[in-house]
């Protein structure tokens, strides 16, 4: 592993910076902006466009402590079937404002954890999708799962119904770790899940692995890459624990000295991405990795790759409509948010209320920065413009993490984990005193 400046970990790895899976970042976004805009945006598309749906199931059957997502922990499966009450309704809804001749390329569940619903549960919900929207045969359909909780009879309502790639939460194999952020599962659990999966023909398999949480060391990182690379993922995702548990109440339960120094996060950072690299990954953009197979590889090698919500995808949609309580639906116009309370989200939609409750409207201007980091984020370089803030860019590279050619700046091999720092440098709106984001790496 290459050796990392320390003054880079202090004055860079510590800022705290969007991850700009959005742009502006959803810590713009405000009251006003609901359902009224979003159909007058959608009257605004041009012909046949490209559409992807995301569906939120807010519901785990108990809470990691280092989780970031809107979830709860229902009191009773009835809860569950309200919910699912009021989706079905907002897909019917929502499908009505899109265009009429939108294309459904990519259907994505997230959560919480979507195997909190039952196999008929599932079938229903993709049953009333694929009757509302023009789904296109040769659709993406792609599902986050907890291990833990995946049935057979679970796997097969979702092949039935077309889902070709699922997502297994990992995080790290050591019972210590697991402990420590309440999440017992052991390495035969996520394999068990993995092999149910493929049995039924879902064969495209993700994983998510994690740096960052209390007690894990570069040592256990390593081993838990290793696992991964050996159950045979296609792609894994490698994100840094964000602690904010002035956001996130339940992450009080981490014991903060527990949680690794900057230095260390940094180290398994580069551990993780070296292992991964060493089993035959290609590495994409800031913390993805695919086997060279694999679309989201291709992509990025012949310049398709794409970031959203999700992270780096393959999606080519320029409408995504998010479903569900605290799901964002994005336009080139703007973006709009859902109640991410899941109770008052389905009381809103059942009785027929506007259940989006903040969003904003992107200006020209906003369009321009969102392509320019976009483009950052995914190839490393992007253009200057002359109104970008000279002192912070060159600060960059003055250390060597970047370099300037005409208007064209590139991050080097040494400056693309700081990929979100120069992205805040472009970004006009963004002020590096606040709290609301985690930090860089």
């Amino acid at each position: 592993m290459p050796s990392v400046d320390p003054t880079f970990i202090a004055k860079y790895a510590l800022e705290a910076v969007p991850r700009y899976t959005s742009y502006p970042p959803a810590t713009k976004f405000r009251g006003g902006t609901g359902l009224e805009q979003w159909q007058g945006w959608m009257q605004e598309q041009g012909e046949a466009p490209a559409l992807s749906v995301y569906v939120h199931i807010p519901f785990c059957k108990s809470m990691c402590w280092y989780c970031g997502c809107h979830t709860t922990i229902p009191n009773g499966h009835q809860r569950v079937r309200n919910y699912l009450t009021a989706l079905d309704i907002d897909i019917t809804r929502r499908a009505e404002i899109a265009p009429t001749d939108a294309r459904v390329c990519h259907i994505h569940f997230g959560g919480g954890s979507p195997d909190m619903l039952s196999a008929d549960e599932f079938r229903a919900v993709m049953h009333r999708i694929r009757t509302a929207f023009n789904v296109t045969a040769d659709a993406e359909i792609a599902v986050e799962l907890d291990p833990r909780e995946l049935d057979a009879e679970l796997c097969r309502a979702m092949a039935e119904t077309g889902v070709n790639r699922a997502s297994l939460g990992v995080q790290d194999i050591s019972p210590e770790v697991q402990k420590l952020i309440n999440r017992p599962q052991s390495r035969d659990v996520v394999q068990a899940a993995a092999d149910r999966l493929r049995e039924v023909g879902i064969a495209a398999i993700n994983m998510d692995m994690m740096y960052g949480l209390p007690a894990q060391t570069v040592t256990k990182v390593r081993e838990t890459a290793g696992a991964i690379a050996e159950m045979g993922a296609d792609r894994v995702s490698v994100f840094g624990y964000a602690h904010v548990p002035w956001f996130k109440k339940h992450q009080r339960a981490i014991p903060e000295n527990r949680l690794p120094g900057a230095e260390e996060r940094f180290d398994q950072m580069q551990a993780a991405g070296q292992a991964l690299s060493e089993a035959g990954y290609d590495r994409i953009g800031l913390d993805h990795f695919a086997r060279p197979g694999d679309p989201l590889a291709q992509a990025a090698r012949n310049g398709g790759l794409r970031r959203n919500f999700q992270g780096y995808t393959t999606d080519p949609s320029t409408i995504l409509v998010g479903l569900g309580a605290s799901a964002i639906s994005e336009c080139p116009q703007g973006y709009v948010q859902t109640e991410p309370n899941p109770v008052r989200y389905a009381d809103a939609v059942i009785a027929g209320k506007d259940m989006l409750v903040r969003g904003i409207e992107r200006s020209p201007a906003q369009r321009a920065v969102a392509d320019r980091i976009a483009a950052l984020l995914c190839k490393f370089e992007t253009w200057l413009e002359a109104d970008d803030p000279v002192d912070q860019i060159n600060d960059m590279v003055l250390d060597g993490l970047a370099r300037i050619d005409g208007q064209r700046i590139t991050l080097t091999a040494a400056g693309r984990p700081y990929v979100r720092n120069l992205a805040a440098r472009l970004d006009p709106d963004f002020r590096f005193s606040t709290d609301q984001h985690s930090v860089a790496v």
